[in-house]
């Protein structure tokens, strides 16, 4: 599938930058590369959300020479990158095994082509404008369904774009309710309250929903809008890879054809099973 000479790493790297710039990224966040030589030869780009062991060992037995994460390996500071630490061990695998790292973070979450527009479209949303604006960039999406659904018909239809994991979707609001305006953000999103009833939206589409904001969330909604659907953080997030494939393949034009690319099959999402889940409400 290759033709040609292999696209060296920082060729690959200046496309995906003009897709997420790292200038767009928040001013706390840790993007870019983190390991790897500018200069190396780059056949086959390996895409995933977490830089976990597991990834990289599926990057370096597909023979990835890049492998492309939403979240960050280092985003605060280490002291040792020894194999006796996870971290450790997975810098120890990239460099022996020759894969560069290159991380997207909340850079992809703003861009057009990133991670909440991904969402926003896996919820059946057409044009969208930013939820909020954070450090002069668009973070997060509200926009409108062309047609009034069952909030349980939202869920569901999501449902069918996201991968499975253990926890499923959690929704806080009334099955049978109308709704059409949806806010969306990818990822941890309860810290934007304020702005989704500012938004006007019936419906919140997020992930890492805790306890007390959402319940303070709903008692001042008093039962009403916005409702509240946890995604799950992995899953809102992978819907990223598939689009991020499709731009990256896109933004090299011709150049496409030099490499290979593959999303990982790996599921990140820390949770195994689930438990004594009830939806009746009953303690």
């Amino acid at each position: 599938m290759n033709d040609g000479a292999p696209l060296t790493l920082q060729q690959v790297l200046d496309v995906v930058e003009r897709l997420y710039p790292p200038s767009s990224a928040q001013s706390w966040d840790r993007v870019g590369l983190v390991t790897g030589d500018p200069e190396q030869p780059v056949h086959r780009i390996h895409l995933a959300v977490d830089p976990t062991l597991a990834v990289v060992e599926e990057a370096r037995t597909l023979g990835a020479d890049l492998l492309l994460t939403h979240h960050p390996l280092l985003l605060r500071g280490v002291h040792s990158v020894a194999t006796t630490s996870g971290k450790g061990a997975t810098v120890t695998g990239l460099v022996v095994g020759d894969v560069a790292l290159y991380v997207a973070h909340t850079n992809a979450d703003v861009a057009a082509e990133g991670v909440c527009e991904a969402l926003a479209d896996a919820c059946g949303l057409g044009h969208t404008d930013p939820l909020v604006v954070s450090e002069d960039q668009p973070l997060g999406r509200v926009g409108d369904l062309a047609e009034p659904l069952l909030l349980r018909d939202l869920v569901e239809d999501l449902a069918v774009h996201l991968p499975a994991t253990a926890g499923g979707v959690r929704v806080a609001g009334p099955p049978e309710a109308l709704v059409q305006r949806v806010a969306v953000l990818g990822g941890s999103g309860d810290d934007l309250f304020d702005a989704v009833r500012a938004s006007g939206a019936d419906v919140y589409v997020t992930a890492d929903l805790r306890h007390h904001p959402a319940l303070e969330a709903r008692e001042e909604a008093r039962g009403g809008t916005p409702y509240l659907v946890d995604a799950g953080h992995w899953a809102s997030e992978w819907l990223w890879l598939g689009r991020a494939d499709r731009a990256l393949r896109a933004a090299l034009g011709e150049d496409a054809t030099r490499v290979e690319t593959h999303i990982s099959t790996v599921r990140t999402d820390p949770w195994t099973f689930l438990v004594g889940a009830d939806q009746g409400g009953t303690p």
